[in-house]
């Protein structure tokens, strides 16, 4: 019986997320877009992507010496 529940499950398991996926499609819908996006203008807009996000770490990276010579704080019993 056991055996039973197991591939019961493992059936259900496999149907149900086709199941999900076509409701997920039914909302989404697309339309071509109404202004066009020059190569420029994607350039620019990965340029401005790349520096917000390298920006800090390379922050940290260049202030790691002052960050290691700070006098670590005591521990408060």
């Amino acid at each position: 019986m056991s055996v039973l529940w197991k591939m019961s499950c493992i059936s259900v398991a496999m149907i149900r997320p086709n199941r999900i996926l076509k409701e997920t499609r039914s909302w989404i819908y697309s339309k071509p877009p109404k202004n066009r996006i020059g190569a420029g203008q994607s350039f620019f807009v990965m340029c401005v992507f790349a520096v917000a996000m390298l920006t800090p770490a390379a922050w940290i990276l260049h202030h790691l010496p002052e960050y290691r010579q700070r006098p670590h704080p005591t521990p408060k019993s």
